[in-house]
């Protein structure tokens, strides 16, 4: 499916490597082979005249695989030296006849001792994916040497010291240049910590059949933005706003005006046909003279809110809400009112404090308020980002997109999907505040929940980066709205 590739576990992908050997006659060597000389062309693709090449290589296949690139850079002319640490003689038969052949072959290895050699470009063969914790000390100074190099660093499979499953970095890992998968993605490599690790990332699938892929389920599914044109089609010529779907943004406490302002100007940026907000009365005229096209109503009481629900075909609460009495008391009768919901904010704070299933509702948390739904801390969330947002939409019954670098989209009974769009400059206040805007539009115009979620949170990191085009430093919320209406229309 276009714009979409999918992501798999360690456990899948070592499934898959034997499927592949078997494919081949069952000689593992020979898949091996495949790998270090795919390794060796990309090398050649990105840095053509290097002539100094320092191969990093471990005691498993990954280093195997180190081996083999070696054994071609050294046949066609170039100064090749292999490193590895004391420890680190190959270990199993299939690793260690790469090493014999490089060997044969005239080839050099040193065992490290502070520093590497001088060279070119660093190739990184070290541990790949067989590595989920955190470096021992020897290997932590062999990383170290590694990240102190002036020159590119090209990792076969995983930059050592990434979890390949995770995402996170226990210790100490290798910087890389550019990262160059096998066979196939690792989940991993796309979302949190790793993201600061890999890179630009590559596949090559080493001409692996594709009947060895049936039956082995993704991790996850990887979105582009090619993929926002199966959700995001035209609409009809004889249409009206009704079926482009009515949003109401709940929230904006008294000095958090801002928040709501931005959520409803981007639904309707987003392709809402009628965005209305309930706000505290503060904001009314401010809300009116920033986007008149909204319909916006001072809103003290649930009695006030009712009304505005009834006409409502989805929900967006939470941007600027505040977890006073006065936001305590929409955000229930939000839950009550039966509509689809986009929670957000101080409503998932408030949500936190007071548990129930929300069946037909999408969360939207950062890390944090992530933590906050989980009982646990940041940092927990952050070392398995799949697992959290998983966990989340279980015990909420609700589709959750987790926010940060690689976003997560995971729904109960759902292969989750991670966005692979977006920049640190989105780092800013009032950036969550546009994402529930645009979400709550996309399922106010028919998507389901995961659909919207998916679509919504692509589209907003598509924007983002469209946004940063000159800069992502000081990049602004609002400085989204152009590219969220250009981009909304593939």
């Amino acid at each position: 499916m276009s714009g979409t590739s999918p992501l798999y576990s360690t456990h899948a992908a070592r499934s898959l490597d034997e499927r592949a050997t078997e494919a081949l006659g069952g000689d593992a060597y020979v898949l091996m082979q495949r790998a270090g000389q795919a390794a060796w062309r990309h090398l050649l693709l990105h840095w053509p005249d290097a002539q100094r090449i320092v191969v990093v290589c471990g005691p498993g296949s990954n280093g195997g695989d180190g081996y083999v690139l070696a054994r071609h850079a050294q046949r066609a002319g170039r100064s090749v030296e292999v490193v590895h640490l004391p420890a680190h003689v190959p270990g199993n038969p299939v690793a260690q006849r790469a090493c014999t052949d490089y060997v044969a072959a005239g080839g050099r290895v040193v065992l490290f001792e502070d520093a590497l050699p001088k060279g070119d470009v660093v190739v990184d063969a070290l541990f790949g994916i067989g590595l989920s914790r955190a470096p021992d000390a020897h290997a932590r100074a062999l990383v170290d040497a590694i990240n102190a190099q002036v020159v590119p660093v090209f990792a076969l499979d995983v930059p050592s010291g990434v979890d390949a499953d995770h995402g996170s970095a226990p210790g100490a890992a290798v910087l890389a240049t550019r990262t160059l998968q096998f066979i196939a993605r690792h989940a991993g490599l796309y979302t949190g910590d790793a993201l600061e690790y890999t890179g630009a990332l590559d596949l090559d699938d080493l001409d692996v059949p594709a009947g060895a892929f049936d039956g082995v389920p993704p991790r996850a599914d990887w979105l582009e933005y090619d993929a926002l044109a199966r959700w995001l089609l035209p609409r009809r010529r004889n249409t009206h706003k009704g079926e482009s779907g009515h949003v109401l943004c709940i929230g904006g406490d008294e000095g958090s005006g801002g928040a709501i302002a931005l959520c409803a100007e981007a639904a309707l940026r987003a392709g809402a046909g009628l965005a209305g907000v309930a706000t505290r009365a503060v904001h009314v005229a401010a809300l009116l003279a920033r986007t008149p096209e909204a319909m916006v109503r001072a809103v003290e009481s649930t009695g006030d809110l009712s009304p505005m629900l009834e006409r409502a075909r989805v929900v967006a609460v939470g941007p600027g809400l505040g977890q006073g009495e006065w936001g305590r008391a929409l955000f229930q009768h939000a839950v009550r009112g039966g509509k689809p919901l986009v929670v957000d904010a101080d409503a998932l704070n408030l949500l936190a404090a007071s548990p129930q299933a929300l069946e037909d509702a999408i969360l939207t948390p950062h890390p944090g308020e992530a933590a906050r739904l989980l009982g646990c801390a940041t940092a927990d969330v952050q070392r398995d980002r799949f697992g959290a947002a998983t966990a989340i939409a279980q015990r909420h019954a609700a589709v959750v997109v987790l926010k940060g670098a690689g976003t997560v989209v995971a729904a109960p009974a759902q292969t989750p999907r991670v966005i692979g769009a977006g920049n640190p400059g989105m780092a800013v206040g009032g950036m969550g505040d546009v994402l529930t805007g645009v979400v709550a539009a996309l399922r106010a115009q028919g998507l389901s929940a995961f659909d919207a979620a998916s679509a919504g949170a692509l589209l907003h990191a598509a924007a983002g980066d469209a946004a940063a085009w000159d800069g992502e430093r000081g990049l602004l919320p609002s400085d989204l709205f152009p590219h969220v209406r250009r981009l909304a229309n593939p």
